[in-house]
């Protein structure tokens, strides 16, 4: 019965951390990047709603949850796994996949209305 039990888990670790990557590699980037333009476009257009504040405002806290949960979180269950792992590796983890996405996504809605002016 032991034996059972055991090699149900490892037949879910795998799967576990496929998705944990693919969350971290795919998703988190490209919501960070669609999240970053669209705030950027709230803040350049002008036009303060409430209605569209409360959507860039929702935005950016599930951005946050997000990061939080799927990217540093899986990321430091990982590092922990591993002897010798840099606390540091969580925080660098949230830059690459999810600042500097973002920061893209403002960069080019800036260069789209620079261009258009």
């Amino acid at each position: 019965m032991k034996s059972d039990v055991h090699v149900s888990s490892l037949m879910a670790a795998p799967r576990h951390g496929y998705s944990a990557l693919f969350v971290r590699i795919i998703i988190a980037p490209l919501l960070s990047l669609f999240s970053g333009f669209h705030t950027m476009d709230f803040l350049v257009g002008g036009i303060y709603t409430w209605p569209q504040m409360s959507r860039v405002f929702a935005m950016t806290l599930a951005i946050v949850i997000l990061s939080y949960e799927f990217v540093y979180k899986e990321h430091q269950e990982e590092s922990a796994s591993r002897p010798g792992a840099l606390n540091q590796q969580g925080v660098k983890s949230i830059l690459y996949f999810c600042v500097f996405p973002y920061m893209v996504g403002v960069l080019a809605l800036l260069s789209l209305v620079i261009v258009a002016q």
